[in-house]
């Protein structure tokens, strides 16, 4: 544990380097928000929006805007770079577990972006658009722990991707196409009850309504408690994914070029 702790903090203070950058890509997450915002504002005009109203819209594309930022990790952890330059082969001789190691890394990362760009836009939006704070301690209980298992379910699919550099060199394909599922099937740009019915079937078998769908709703009050039990589930699932991958690994290092 104290090496995750490490870890993390290490990559938390190096992304304190690019502060400048990271106020940019901010303002950049409020613009488009806003433009989100803005287009469903202009929807609940004209149609009733049923189940979430103009308001209700508006908070939830809000707090899917506020939350992207806490499950959004780098490509395949970086694995596919440490596999060109062959740093994985250390990475693999040292005493902490692969998954672990890229896995605290990128916890750091999640803080930082949790810290200056999630929270920023939480209270923005707040403001402008009066995105509802819950008073019940138990919703915010149930928010966090969505969250918490939405980041480790983000990590564990981007550690598989970045593995599968040993075998193919090039795995960003694979994050492009995660990104590209990320946005249709995880509620982002519209809740998962309003799809169609096949698409909605899918949603709900894939791991992508545990990074929107499920901790918004949670949010706004229109998840029962029972709705963590998903992202539960496939935090476990993903963990053995994890594990066998770091042992495929283990029995086939690949690094380019010899």
């Amino acid at each position: 544990m104290n090496a995750i702790w490490v870890l993390a903090r290490s990559a938390y203070e190096s992304r304190l380097q690019y502060t400048a950058s990271h106020a940019v890509r901010t303002v950049a997450s409020v613009i488009f928000g806003m433009i989100y915002i803005s287009i469903w504002q202009g929807i609940g005009e004209q149609h009733a929006l049923e189940g979430y109203g103009r308001a209700g819209m508006v908070a939830y594309m809000a707090f899917n805007q506020v939350i992207l930022w806490t499950t959004f990790t780098s490509h395949g952890l970086g694995l596919e770079d440490r596999v060109r330059t062959g740093q994985i082969a250390l990475d693999l001789v040292r005493p902490l577990n692969l998954f672990v190691f890229a896995a605290g890394r990128e916890a750091g990362s999640i803080a930082y972006n949790a810290l200056f760009t999630a929270l920023p836009l939480y209270v923005l939006y707040t403001f402008l658009f009066g995105l509802p704070v819950p008073s019940d301690p138990f919703v915010w209980l149930r928010t966090i722990a969505a969250l918490v298992m939405a980041a480790y379910t983000a990590i564990c699919i981007s550690y598989c991707i970045g593995v599968t550099a040993l075998w193919t060199v090039e795995s960003r394909w694979f994050s492009l196409l995660n990104y590209s599922l990320n946005f249709v099937l995880s509620g982002f740009l519209m809740p998962i009850a309003w799809m169609p019915h096949w698409l909605q079937a899918v949603a709900r078998l894939s791991p992508y309504p545990v990074f929107n769908d499920i901790p918004t709703r949670t949010y706004l009050g229109h998840a029962a408690p029972e709705a963590l039990l998903a992202p539960l589930v496939w935090c476990v699932l993903l963990s053995f994914a994890c594990i066998a991958a770091t042992s495929a690994v283990r029995r086939k290092v690949e690094v380019q070029g010899g």
